[in-house]
C-alpha cells in the first residue's frame, strides 16, 4: 500500500509521474487509480454516513489543545494526561471524573489502601479500620464506610487525625464518608450531626429506666443499673445494655469497674450516681460521688466525659457495705432491713432535730414508722419537715401523727412520709414527755423518673 500505516502519508506508485510526449504505461497507472480508489474508500465520510471499521487514533493533545476537539470549540475535548491517563478538558480547563464505586463486605479489621479510592466497604462486625498514610493515599482520595454489625474504629496512620481527633468510632448502624487532604483526614460530618441531633434540638430533664439494684453476686459492693437514658437540658445519653459499678474502686470505664470519683468507700456515706457520656463516641457510663451536685464531682478521672444527670443514690452502712434496698417506680427506695433511727429516744414538748438513715446533702421524703410511749395518760407526738419551723404537738397545737396514748405506759403507733432537710434530719415534738422509736423504711429521692 502506498499509504504508510504508521504515519498515514500517501506515496504514489513508481512510474506514475509522466513527462511531455511520454507513452503512458498502463500497469503503474492502473495501480495508481486502484490505490486512489482504495484510499477514498478507506477515508471517513464527513457526513457521517459510514462508521470507522478500526480503532480511531487521535493525537495525544494537551489540556489547552485536546487531541479530539470540536470545530466550534477546539479547547473542549479529550487528551492524554501523563501516564497514559485519559483527560477531559472544557475551554482549556481539566475536568475530573470520579472512579466507579466498588462495594465490598468486610467481616474484620482492615487497612484502607490507595486502590480503595471511591470504594464502599460494609463492615458486618465490630472492627478497626486502619487508614494508610495520608501522603500515600493522596489528596482527593475518598472512601465510604458502613457499620452494619458492630462499631467500627477508624484509626489514621501514626499521628495523623480524622476530624481533628486521633480516632473516630463509627457506631453500629451509621455510615460515614472519609476524605484525604494528603496530610490529614476529614469526614462529611453527617455522622456527627446525626449523633448530636438530639442534643442540639431537644431540651428537657428526665430519666427513663437506669433503675438501681443490688448486684445479685456481690450485693454489698456492686450496684447494677438497668438500660435506659437520661437528659438534662440539651445533654443526652442512653444505654441499651445494663451496667454494673462497684464502690470498692475509683472510676474506670466499663461494666464491673470501679465507680468512685475519688478516694475509698466510706462508712455511713451517701454516693450519688451520675450518668456520664463519653465525648468521643457518646457511649454511656456511671460515676459515684459523695457530692450532691454535678459541680462538686471530682473530675480528675473523667477526662473525655460529660456528666449528664444524677440518676440515683447508694447508701453504705457502718461497715462500709452497700445498704441493700429495693427500688420502685418514681424514684422510691425501700430498705430490705428498715433502719432503726430512734430506740426509746427521749421526746418532749421541746422541738428537736432527729437524724435519719437517708441521703445526705439533699432533701428527700423519708418513709417513716414510729411508736410512742409516755407516762402521761393522754399524749401525742408530731414528726415533721424542719422547713416548717417549730411546731407544737397535740390537738390544741399543730396536731400529731402518732395516735394519742389513752392509758399511761401504753404505746401509740403511726406512719408518714416526711421531708427532711439537707442534713438528713426531721423534727420531733410531743404534747408531754415520753419515749419514741423511729424506723426508716426508705425514702423518695426524685431524679426525674416518670415510671
Amino acid at each position: 500500500m502506498p499509504r504508510n500505516p504508521s504515519t498515514g502519508v500517501y506515496s504514489k506508485p513508481a512510474g506514475t509521474t509522466p513527462s511531455v510526449g511520454q507513452v503512458i504505461d498502463p500497469v503503474p497507472w492502473n495501480a495508481l487509480t486502484t490505490d486512489l480508489g482504495n484510499e477514498i474508500t478507506n477515508s471517513l465520510p464527513r457526513d457521517g454516513s459510514a462508521p470507522m471499521v478500526a480503532p480511531f487514533k487521535a493525537a495525544g493533545g494537551t489540556v489547552s489543545a485536546p487531541g479530539l476537539g470540536f470545530a466550534s470549540t477546539p479547547q473542549t475535548g479529550l487528551y492524554l494526561k501523563g501516564g497514559g491517563l485519559l483527560g477531559f478538558t472544557q475551554n482549556g480547563v481539566d475536568v475530573a471524573f470520579d472512579k466507579a464505586s466498588v462495594y465490598a463486605a468486610k467481616s474484620g479489621d482492615y487497612t484502607a489502601l490507595a486502590s480503595d479510592d471511591s470504594a464502599i466497604h460494609r463492615f458486618t462486625a465490630a472492627a478497626t479500620l486502619t487508614l494508610s498514610a495520608a501522603a500515600t493515599l493522596g489528596a482527593n482520595w475518598h472512601y465510604a464506610v458502613i457499620a452494619d454489625g458492630g462499631d467500627v474504629t477508624i484509626d489514621p496512620n501514626g499521628l495523623e487525625t480524622i476530624d481533628g481527633a486521633a480516632t473516630l468510632v463509627l457506631k453500629d448502624g451509621y455510615s460515614v464518608e472519609i476524605i484525604c487532604s494528603g496530610a490529614v483526614f476529614f469526614t462529611n460530618k453527617l455522622f456527627a450531626r446525626i449523633q448530636n441531633k438530639a442534643d442540639s434540638s431537644a431540651v428537657g430533664d428526665f430519666v427513663v429506666g437506669l433503675t438501681l439494684s443490688n448486684n445479685g453476686g456481690s450485693p454489698n459492693t456492686h450496684i447494677d443499673f438497668a438500660a435506659g437514658s437520661a437528659r438534662t437540658g440539651s445533654s443526652f445519653v442512653s444505654s441499651a445494655a445494663s451496667l454494673t459499678k462497684r464502690v470498692t474502686g475509683t472510676f474506670a470505664a466499663g461494666t464491673g469497674a470501679g465507680g468512685l470519683d475519688v478516694g475509698a468507700v466510706a462508712a455511713n456515706a451517701t454516693y450519688f450516681a451520675y450518668a456520664l457520656r463519653k465525648d468521643a463516641d457518646l457511649s454511656f457510663d456511671i460515676v459515684l460521688s459523695t457530692s450532691a451536685t454535678i459541680g462538686g464531682v471530682t473530675t480528675t478521672l473523667l477526662t473525655g466525659y460529660s456528666i449528664v444527670k444524677c440518676i440515683g443514690v447508694v447508701l453504705t452502712d457502718a461497715s462500709s457495705l452497700i445498704r441493700q434496698f429495693v427500688m420502685y417506680p418514681r424514684d422510691e427506695y425501700t430498705f430490705v432491713t428498715p433502719a432503726k433511727d430512734a430506740v426509746s429516744g427521749a421526746i418532749s414538748t421541746t422541738s428537736a432535730l432527729l437524724a435519719l438513715t437517708v441521703p445526705n446533702g439533699v432533701k428527700v421524703k423519708a418513709k417513716l414508722r414510729f411508736e410512742l410511749t409516755s407516762s402521761a395518760t393522754t399524749n401525742a407526738a408530731l414528726i415533721h419537715d424542719p422547713a416548717q419551723g417549730i411546731l407544737t404537738a397535740g390537738i390544741s397545737g399543730d396536731g400529731g401523727n402518732l395516735g394519742a396514748v389513752q392509758v399511761a405506759g401504753n404505746y401509740a403507733i403511726g406512719s408518714q412520709d416526711v421531708w427532711t432537710n439537707t442534713s438528713k434530719q426531721v423534727r420531733q415534738v410531743a404534747g408531754a414527755a415520753g419515749n419514741i422509736w423511729v424506723w426508716t423504711e426508705g425514702f423518695h429521692f426524685p431524679c426525674g423518673r416518670s415510671a
